[in-house]
């Protein structure tokens, strides 16, 4: 990931969010060497809620509603 101090980032703001928009690289802004802020190209989709950008992207690998942990490793069960 790309570093820029902010004095350069104030110089030359607008040629570096149209490179990021362009890019789609995120660039992370230093103060004194210390970073205080991360740019990152905006969310390119129309959803009604940002949550839908995730659609599709979840993968079921199980059984979501079985206990993680099986019943003979339960402390509560034990007599």
């Amino acid at each position: 990931m790309e570093t820029i101090n902010a004095s350069d980032f104030k110089a030359k703001c607008l040629a570096i969010l149209d490179r990021v928009q362009a890019t789609g690289e995120r660039l992370v802004i230093l103060k004194r060497g210390q970073p205080v802020a991360e740019l990152v190209p905006a969310s390119r989709t129309h959803a009604k809620y940002a949550q839908m950008e995730l659609k599709g992207t979840v993968i079921v690998a199980g059984d979501i509603v079985e206990p993680a942990v099986p019943e003979e490793h339960w402390d509560s069960l034990a007599r």
